[in-house]
Parts: C-alpha cells; sequence; structure tokens
C-alpha cells in the first residue's frame, strides 16, 4: 500500500518526505494526519510506564516537539546566547540525547506574560532544516552542522498583523517549496524554495490576522490543495500558485484557531476551541466549477483547542477544550454523534501508532495509552513524567524507531516502546 501511494504522488508530481520507519520529519507527519509509520509496539504499559532510556534537562523552556532522522533529534527552546534570548534550534543524538550542534534563530518570544517559549517544530527534508520562531524569523539550517544557510523574517516583510501569542505554525515542505502563511497585508501565504529562500508565489492578502495552526495538505478532485487557517476562517489554496480556491467561517470568542483540520472523500473535519465546537463540510462545486464549501453538521462539545486530533476507521479522536470541561472524546466523522467522554485524565495532545492513541495531558504531565474505540474509553497504561517544572506540556507526543518522545518545558523524555 504504502508503495502504491508513493506511485500516487509521484504520478501526480508531489514530493514528500521519506514515510519510513525511525523518520518523523515534519509537525503531525507527511500526511499531516499525526500517525506514525512505526510498528512492533508495545500494546501496553507496565506499571510506572515503559523504561525511561534517558533524559535531558538543558532545552530551554518550550511547547514544540520533536522531529527525528538518521539517527538524531532535532527540537527548540527559548536559550540564552550572549546574555541575549534567544529561540534556538538543537540536535541532539537519537541513542543518548547528547547534544550535537545548537544554533541561534534570532530573538526569543520571551514576555513572561504570553506563554514565553518556541512554539514551531522543527522540520527535516534532506540535509536541510527549517524553523519558525514567534517573531516570524524562518532559517534553514545544515543539519549536520547547524550552520545557517539562508533566513528571512516574514512578520517584517510581509507586514503581518501579529496575533498575541505570536506566528505559531510549523512550516511544511511540498516539493520544492516552502510554505509558510505569514497573514500579512502584503501576502496571506507565501511559498518559498526550500534551498535557497527565494520567493515562489504569493498569495493575495486579507483582512484577518493568522491563526495558529500549521498547514494541511490534501488532494481534492485531482487537485493538491493546502488549508491555511486565519483567526476567523478556513482557507483552501492551489500549491501550484497560490490562487485561493475556498473560504469559509471558523472562529472561537478568542479568534484562537489551532487545530489543524482533517480531509476525507471531498470532506473537511474542523473543530476549535473555546466552546465552538467542531463542524464537518462538504466541498460541494457550484455550476460554474467552484469549490462552494457547505456545512454537513455541527457538534459544540467537542471543541479541540491544540492538542490536535485524529482520524481512526470513521472515529475522529481528541480532546475537548471547554465541552465537559476538558474531556478525551470520540465523535463520529460524518455525524458528529459522541460516542464518549472521559474526564479523569484532562484536556492534552495526543499520537498514533501501531493501532495505538499515545496522550499526554497538558496539566498534570501524565501520559496514557489508549486504545481506539468509538464508544468506550479504553486506557492501557498510564505515568507521569518524573518532574515538577512549572508550566503546561503542550509539546505533542511523537514515536519513532521504537521510541516514544516527551516534552515538559526544557526536559525531554525518550521512552523504549517496542514489543
Amino acid at each position: 500500500m504504502k508503495h502504491f501511494i508513493s506511485a500516487l504522488l509521484l504520478s501526480l508530481g508531489i514530493s514528500t518526505p521519506a514515510y519510513t520507519q525511525g523518520n518523523w520529519l515534519v509537525f503531525h507527519g507527511p500526511n499531516g494526519d499525526n500517525k506514525s509509520p512505526e510498528t512492533g509496539l508495545l500494546q501496553s504499559w507496565p506499571e510506572g510506564g515503559p523504561k525511561l532510556l534517558w533524559t535531558i534537562d538543558f532545552l530551554g523552556f518550550g511547547y514544540s516537539s520533536v522531529s527525528v532522522a538518521a539517527g538524531r533529534i532535532y527540537i527548540s527552546g527559548n536559550d540564552q546566547e550572549n546574555d541575549q534570548s534567544v529561540a534556538m534550534v538543537y540536535c541532539l543524538d537519537e541513542k543518548t540525547g547528547e547534544l550535537l550542534w545548537k544554533s541561534s534563530n534570532g530573538p526569543a518570544w520571551d514576555n513572561p506574560r504570553l506563554y514565553p517559549s518556541t512554539r514551531a517544530t522543527v522540520v527535516i527534508d534532506g540535509g536541510l532544516v527549517y524553523d519558525l520562531t514567534p517573531h516570524g524569523e524562518v532559517a534553514c539550517f545544515d543539519a549536520k552542522t547547524g550552520q545557517k544557510v539562508w533566513n528571512r523574517n516574514i512578520a517584517k516583510e510581509y507586514e503581518t498583523r501579529m496575533p498575541m501569542w505570536g506566528l505559531s505554525e510549523s512550516v511544511v515542505i511540498d516539493g520544492d517549496h516552502l510554505i509558510c502563511s505569514p497573514g500579512g497585508q502584503k501576502a496571506s501565504v507565501v511559498a518559498f524554495d526550500k534551498k535557497t529562500g527565494k520567493t515562489i508565489w504569493e498569495a493575495e492578502p486579507h483582512d484577518h490576522n493568522p491563526g495558529y495552526s500549521t498547514p494541511y495538505f490534501f488532494i481534492h478532485d485531482g487537485r493538491r490543495i493546502v488549508t491555511i487557517l486565519t483567526d476567523k476562517m478556513v482557507m483552501g489554496l492551489d500549491l501550484k500558485d497560490g490562487t485561493v480556491l475556498f473560504t469559509f467561517p471558523h472562529i472561537n470568542n478568542r479568534t484562537t484557531n489551532v487545530t489543524m483540520p482533517i480531509y476525507r472523500d471531498g470532506h473537511l473535519f474542523v473543530s476549535t476551541g473555546y466552546g465552538e465546537g467542531a463542524r464537518l463540510w462538504k466541498l460541494a462545486k457550484n455550476s460554474g466549477g467552484q469549490i462552494t464549501p457547505e456545512e454537513v453538521w455541527y457538534e459544540k462539545v467537542f471543541d479541540n483547542q491544540h492538542g490536535g486530533i485524529i482520524l481512526v476507521g470513521d472515529t475522529v479522536y481528541g480532546t475537548s477544550h471547554n465541552g465537559h470541561g476538558g474531556s478525551w472524546m470520540a465523535v463520529d466523522f460524518w455525524t458528529g454523534e459522541v460516542g464518549y467522554v472521559e474526564r479523569s485524565v484532562g484536556p492534552g495532545s495526543l499520537h498514533y501508532a501501531d493501532g495505538l492513541i499515545y496522550g499526554l495531558s497538558e496539566r498534570n504531565r501524565t501520559a496514557i495509552l489508549l486504545k481506539p474505540d468509538p464508544e468506550k474509553y479504553v486506557e492501557l497504561g498510564r505515568f507521569r513524567l518524573p518532574n515538577d517544572a512549572d508550566g503546561m506540556s503542550w509539546a505533542h507526543p511523537v514515536v519513532a524507531d521504537g521510541r516514544l518522545y516527551l516534552r515538559h518545558a526544557q526536559f525531554l523524555y525518550c521512552y523504549d516502546v517496542k514489543k
């Protein structure tokens, strides 16, 4: 099946990062579905959790997750350099957590009232790694040495209307293009040449502020589309030239849109926090052949804030924000019917590998292992991260090369989850 998918993508002129065990190259994976290709993993955890292989505590504070390739881990955090607070990119040895190099990507987001930290997950493509800071600094580094290859500040260049919490998306790679969404007064979305940083195309500006969601790719009606969330809507753009193909409203009372949508069979599932909820949209066509989204259903309780959602079978799994006081939930993709609600863990982030869901509570550092079940909550293990550092656990879990990576504050934990 993987070979068939690769052949199909190549026939459509689409290049994607290598989707193999041991690699996790971009936030939520190359398909944007947050599903790892790992197999041969533990199907339950012993009391106290799986074996802890190593811990590091020298990362600067951050909410960014790990990316993994060729035996190396890449991650970012707020750090100090020459008595200045900077956004630092780190390269670690996968086996030991040893620091191999670190490189600054400019000034840190360090206002103590606005969750000082890095947000974006580093992206790996070939021998290069890419990072975006909350201040809009996009940089490309050599993956082996950490030497900076090129950089641009999209917030300054495109006159971004800076959102309250800073730019928080992770940049993504599509073929030779790097895609990011400054949401500025000069362009809403831009594509750069990933090797040189030169501009390929710029999408028309809009009157909204940027959202906080990572761009999401899908193929609809033979066309490769990227969706971008602003603070008030979802945009669909043609990846060839940035032409806007459709928009539809997507807003909560805090204008904070974070969660990446899910595409299936001509439909987009979207969810947003602060009590707004979830909707399914059909990407219908009008008589002129233009895409005209139509709302299929609306469900208020499943209001995912930023922990992410995952589609398994016909069921979407994730956590609510205000709905049921912040709970783990299962919702039918096609109908919006709620299958179960579980309050014992609290809201958090999640990841999927080898048929199971890995979760991390945002408030009490509790990790859980779940069997996806549309009708009932099935927990197969839980443990707590061994630190009491302040702050929220907002970095999403990742499984790569038989290892589970969990990040809290300046700590990164590596657990053995192989059978």
